[in-house]
Parts: C-alpha cells; sequence; structure tokens
C-alpha cells in the first residue's frame, strides 16, 4: 500500500456490496475483497453480511489465522474516515411478499396438485385396460 494511504467515507464503501463488487471495513482499513469472494473458505455469503458496517467483530470473532491477516494487506485500499462510521446500523427489514388475503388462488392450486396426478393415473389405468390383449 502507498505510504500515503486514501480515506475512504462510509458512505461510499457501504455502495460496493455485491459479488462483483464488495468492500470490507475492517479495523478501519478497507479492503476490496471482490477478487476473494470465490475462494473465501466461509462462501462468498460471509463476505457480504459484513458489507455496509464496521466488520471487525465479524472478523475477529471468527479467529483468522496469521496466514489469513497477512493476506488481508493485498486487498488493502485505504483507510476508512472514522467520522463517517454511524455509531449504529439502521436495521433494514428482509423484503417479505405481500400478505395475501385472498386465499382462492393456494386453494386452486392445491386441488390441482391433487387432481392432476389422479387424472394421469386413472388415464394411464383406462388405456392399459383397453390395449391390454386377452
Amino acid at each position: 500500500m502507498a505510504s500515503d494511504p486514501k480515506i475512504h467515507l462510509f458512505e461510499e464503501v457501504a455502495k460496493h456490496n455485491q459479488t462483483k463488487d464488495c468492500w470490507l471495513v475492517i479495523s478501519g482499513k478497507v479492503y476490496d475483497v471482490t477478487p476473494f469472494m470465490d475462494d473465501h473458505p466461509g462462501g462468498d455469503e460471509v463476505l457480504l453480511s459484513a458489507t455496509g458496517k464496521d466488520a471487525t467483530n465479524d472478523f475477529e470473532d471468527v479467529g483468522h489465522s496469521d496466514a489469513a491477516r497477512d493476506m488481508m494487506e493485498k486487498y488493502c485500499i485505504g483507510e476508512i474516515d472514522p467520522s463517517s462510521v454511524p455509531l449504529k446500523r439502521t436495521f433494514i427489514p428482509p423484503q417479505q411478499a405481500a400478505y395475501n388475503h385472498d386465499k382462492t388462488s393456494e386453494f386452486v392450486i392445491k386441488i390441482l396438485q391433487f387432481l392432476v396426478p389422479l387424472l394421469i393415473l386413472g388415464l394411464a389405468f383406462v388405456v392399459r385396460q383397453y390395449t391390454k390383449k386377452e
């Protein structure tokens, strides 16, 4: 890393929260872990879940090896501006499907899931009876 590290704002870092563009904040440093997503032993979901926040506790709780800590240096792209990091992470509820007040379509689907196999079985039985040689 250069002798004069680049300072990143938290809002800028938080925008990089996808598999093809993933930045993490760990111990005051910013890491672009995009090239490491496929190779991370815990999978890319672990890294993606640590975006948009200070991931220091997540990183330390796992107990990474010295080799992993050394490897981090090649992904370091700068430091985080501490004044831009929010004290608390705002909770964003997961997207949920809208509640279906009208259960008619679900009822029809369940009936069809039951009747269609019975119809197929009945048709196969009828075809067998008429094509059977005596």
